[in-house]
């Protein structure tokens, strides 16, 4: 991937964020979704120091459990989860406006009610979720950011991590996929030193994960032509 990336400020108090939020010109189509079905979808953050409701009242029907999607790509891995899990909620987080609009067309005329959509950094989501409330995070295929002094704009890191050991519940899993080397090597160091997670599997062999475990579209692309590693961590016991 490119690590070259605009570079914006977010609110005042929130994260900088550095990646794209728009790509090439969409069509009419895409942008009456964006219009029209994105508000029925999104999630409304609430005010600074504020804490969202129990996030399985996001959902028009109960839900046993609510995931969350950190960088979504073209929302193929949200929508595979949703057919997978009827009974669970899907938050799906994703700056990307072309991304987001990919998702609402997988959406629009399915079956699916299961999904709702933050159209941004999902750090400004982690500190109004209730402690424990995620049942299951994905981290899959994040921009590697590969050189050095781009090390701190890693989603996979101890602040995040802190952020997403806060608002899994115990047990939960967490999910990290990459295919770049170096980002392969941070998060191994990263994931096994944080004392909130403990590894289940760290594996270049997909017969090893779950099967409920769908290849990404950037997976099946496989652009690079480099073997990806599969990181399955848990939320260990409070």
């Amino acid at each position: 991937m490119n690590d070259e990336r605009n570079e914006e400020r977010g609110p005042a108090t929130g994260p900088r964020f550095f990646g794209r939020r728009r790509g090439k010109r969409l069509r009419r189509h895409a942008l009456g979704l964006l219009e029209t079905l994105l508000p029925r979808l999104a999630i409304a953050l609430p005010a600074a120091g504020e804490t969202l409701p129990d996030p399985r009242t996001l959902f028009p029907r109960p839900v046993d459990q609510v995931w969350l999607e950190i960088g979504f790509g073209g929302g193929e891995h949200v929508v595979a989860q949703a057919r997978l899990h009827p009974e669970i909620g899907l938050i799906g987080c994703e700056p990307f406006r072309n991304g987001v609009a990919s998702l609402l067309a997988h959406l629009l005329g399915s079956e699916i009610d299961t999904v709702r959509i933050l159209a941004d950094d999902v750090r400004l989501l982690l500190p109004h979720l209730p402690e424990g409330s995620i049942g299951r995070a994905f981290v899959l295929f994040p921009d590697p950011w590969p050189k050095a002094r781009h090390a701190e704009r890693r989603f996979v890191g101890p602040e995040n991590l802190d952020a997403l050991a806060r608002v899994l519940a115990d047990g939960a899993e967490l999910r990290v996929a990459s295919d770049d080397p170096v980002y392969q090597e941070w998060a191994t160091r990263q994931l096994r030193s944080h004392p909130a997670f403990t590894e289940v599997v760290t594996t270049t062999d997909r017969s090893r994960l779950p099967p409920d475990w769908p290849a990404t579209r950037y997976e099946l692309k496989c652009l690079a032509g480099r073997p990806a590693v599969f990181f399955l961590f848990r939320r260990k016991a409070r």
